[in-house]
């Protein structure tokens, strides 16, 4: 089975037969939606194109290989999107494939269950930060489900395009989890924004593997939040760990993740190297084949 994760800067198929940990087929085509909103965060022409060419090719992809189930599904750049339902309309007439959006929530479960397995019944009740484009996800629990799941609009791109006040950052993360108690939980980051701020602040490259324990310390963090906010984004993708894609919103990552942090008493975090997508393949190897309508076969 595959699952087809159509974000702001990439449309990634990932294909298992078992264990995410070792997918037999990982296709990743580009996407630049962040420069192709308008000042409404609609889709623009362009970024429809974008969409239409990207799906196509990966519904192409799951074709020649033979994929029997593949789940397509979009993340907050597109569910956000005033224009979504035109959007996805237009996905669906130019590539047969029809995507699938979850709320925030859903989301945050979503990277809940990945992380559950990932780190096993023995890590104990986890909380479960995520920094994406558009929102911020957060779960909390201590089985195979979370208790709590929470979804703000707070993520790395919205920020970088209000710029919003560390400050003020800090106080919605607050007022939006001021009814969660944490305490005792093990703190775990989902998302690239964690994985690129934990680089920076000297955490293991990526290609050293998925099972090279890395964390991001709250004290790094807030070295860096400032000097990243007044580093203009050139310079900051020549630091270890910040692509120049996502180079633009990185200081505002930091922000939401150094308020995520602080709120949620959490020193330390955990980089956890699965997130939604894998938390996804593993709730679809729990379902029966066919159990849900909104299930995309590709012939």
């Amino acid at each position: 089975m595959g699952v087809l994760d159509v974000g702001c800067f990439s449309a990634h198929l990932l294909v298992v037969d078992g264990s995410p940990l070792h997918p037999v087929l990982s296709h990743k085509t580009r996407l630049r939606l962040d420069l192709a909103l308008d000042e409404h965060n609609r889709i623009t022409r362009a970024g429809l194109d974008q969409l239409v060419l990207a799906v196509r090719e990966a519904g192409r992809t799951a074709r020649r290989e033979r994929v029997p189930l593949l789940v397509p599904f979009a993340t907050s750049v597109i569910r956000d999107a005033p224009n979504r339902a035109e959007v996805l309309a237009e996905i669906h007439r130019g590539t047969g494939i029809a995507l699938r959006v979850f709320s925030g929530e859903e989301e945050a479960r979503l990277a809940y269950v990945a992380a559950r397995h990932w780190y096993g019944w023995s890590a104990g009740p986890l909380a479960v930060l995520d920094v994406g484009g558009g929102t911020v996800e957060f779960a909390a629990g201590e089985a195979g489900q979370p208790r709590v799941v929470r979804s703000l609009p707070l993520g790395a791109r919205t920020l970088a395009r209000s710029s919003a006040d560390p400050a003020l950052v800090r106080d919605r993360v607050r007022a939006g989890l001021a009814d969660v108690d944490v305490r005792g939980h093990r703190g775990v980051a989902c998302s690239k924004v964690f994985q690129q701020l934990a680089r920076l602040t000297g955490a293991r490259p990526q290609r050293d593997g998925p099972h090279v324990p890395r964390v991001l310390r709250l004290a790094d963090l807030r070295r860096w939040a400032p000097r990243l906010a007044a580093m203009p984004a050139r310079k900051r993708a020549r630091l270890p760990g910040i692509s120049p894609h996502r180079a633009a919103q990185s200081a505002a990552g930091a922000v939401v993740a150094e308020a995520l942090m602080a709120v949620t008493g959490h020193d330390v975090v955990d980089i956890c190297p699965w997130s939604t997508r894998e938390g996804l393949l593993l709730s679809l190897q729990d379902e029966a084949p066919g159990s849900d309508d909104e299930i995309c076969w590709v012939a």
